[in-house]
């Protein structure tokens, strides 16, 4: 039979016979990408049915016994990496990790390979992206050894799976999926339906035989999974990496866990070395904060079930501009207008007339309502010139009213902060009773709203 041509949407998987700028389906400008599909050939009458279960057997009550309800965890050898994935690798389990070009993916699943591996367990490394001798210099630049770990530098499906196969691999890493390919499609490798039909065989792979797979994606320029979105429903984790490319701080997060916590992280350095765990990032994050200096804040946000301690900095400044600018690095922008929007209305502080510019220490994102309390103090502190005490730190959500809202948490936060040497801590009205014994002598200031946390800058 012959071929035909359609155009499919890399968001959305929507096909058409004919090329559309804007996608019918999702509405994503410019994603309509040619394909060339060569329908299979029939079937024999004769061909007995497939058929693919992931656990196999009957249908079976939710509360019977079975040998599968506890499955085994395999320990990466970085108890960062662990913490993200919820105590290591499960069998029969598919993890997609994905990051910018250079910020670190292959050097850390090349430490992993080489820590199970020389725990007892078969790794198979499939390289799509580099040869032999490329890896081999990897692995003597960050001082490990990977003798023990199967190395395949191959892109065709089939010869993969012959390898496979032939060695049985525990753990099977593919770098990446985008450059595997199947021949029997006639679309290139990286395309919507070579990337489905890859990672299908795959997780077909790690269900069937309970071994784990984990899959290396690369990004697009908005920074979302490149490839179709049904790939990220397919597997059952997405980590993500993040941090400043040219920064040493890398910040692994779970985006999705089917066997753990969502929004979970794990701290990294960049070393030359390779990537060494960070098993307190509070203090790394405030290794370097000045003292007695405007503008600063200390914030404690949960990443998962982490509270971590992050530096605010704002630097507010009269504008030469009819419209003044406003930057947030590491704040939500959206978050920062409506802050400043609150403290013009409430307070009747002229922030119309200057340059508002917020930066979160470290590499953090702070995408959580539980920070808007310190970005407020940190910009109030920068506009009137009035530091902010060094040993205070803030947390609540910042209401439209000026009010504190209560957030979540709130006793593993106090406790981290009073662990880490901040005597005084702002929480909201409604937290207060919760916070129990856990801080120790450290003084807890329960606020109602911006009016009241105004006064500690008096």
């Amino acid at each position: 039979m012959k071929s035909k041509t359609v155009y499919v949407c890399e968001k959305c998987d929507y096909q058409s016979p004919k090329w559309y700028g804007k996608c019918p389906s999702c509405g994503a400008w410019d994603s309509m990408k040619e394909e060339t599909y060569a329908p299979p050939a029939p079937e024999k009458a004769s061909a007995p049915a497939r058929t693919h279960t992931v656990s196999g057997g009957g249908a079976r009550r939710i509360s019977d016994p079975d040998a599968d309800d506890a499955p085994e965890r395999v320990s990466t050898g970085s108890e960062e990496f662990d913490r993200v994935l919820g105590g290591g690798l499960v069998d029969g389990s598919v993890v997609l990790v994905t990051g910018e070009p250079g910020i670190g993916k292959s050097t850390l699943l090349m430490q992993t390979c080489s820590a199970m591996a020389s725990a007892g367990t078969t790794v198979l490394y499939v390289s799509g992206e580099e040869s032999r001798g490329q890896l081999r210099m990897r692995a003597k630049r960050i001082g490990i050894s990977a003798s023990d770990v199967w190395l395949l530098t191959e892109t065709d499906l089939d010869a993969i799976m012959a390898e496979y196969d032939r060695i049985k691999p525990d753990v099977t890493i593919v770098d990446s999926v985008q450059t595997v390919y199947r021949a029997a499609l006639q679309s290139s490798a990286g395309s919507v339906a070579q990337v489905k039909e890859c990672a299908a065989a795959f997780i077909g792979r790690a269900k069937t035989d309970g071994s784990t797979v984990v899959l290396v994606g690369h990004v697009n320029k908005e920074g979302a999974v490149a490839g179709p979105k049904v790939l990220e429903h397919m597997v059952d984790a997405v980590l993500s990496f993040e941090g400043e490319r040219f920064g040493a701080r890398r910040i692994v997060r779970a985006v999705k866990n089917r066997f753990g916590g969502t929004n979970e992280i794990g701290v990294f350095d960049m070393t030359d070395r390779g990537l060494a765990d960070v098993p307190n990032p509070s203090e790394a994050l405030l290794a370097e904060r000045p003292r007695g200096l405007s503008g600063s804040c200390a914030a404690v946000v949960l990443e998962g079930t982490r509270p971590v301690i992050a530096e605010v900095q704002a630097l507010v400044s009269k504008t030469a501009f009819p419209s003044p600018r406003r930057t947030a690095n590491g704040a939500d922008y959206n978050r920062l207008c409506l802050i400043l929007a609150v403290l013009e209305k409430r307070l009747g502080l002229k922030f119309w007339e200057n340059d508002v510019y917020v930066n979160v220490i470290g590499g953090l994102e702070l995408d959580e309502p539980g920070a808007d309390m310190a970005i407020a103090l940190a910009l109030i502190s920068s506009l009137r010139d009035a530091a902010v005490p060094d040993d205070l730190i803030a947390m609540g959500e910042l209401g439209l009213s000026g009010e504190c809202r209560s957030v979540s948490g709130i006793e593993a936060r106090a406790r981290e902060a009073a662990r880490l040497g901040f005597r005084r801590i702002v929480i909201p009205q409604h937290n207060a009773a919760v916070t129990g014994d856990a801080v120790g002598d450290a003084e807890i200031i329960p606020v109602r709203g911006i009016y009241d946390a105004l006064k500690l800058l008096s």
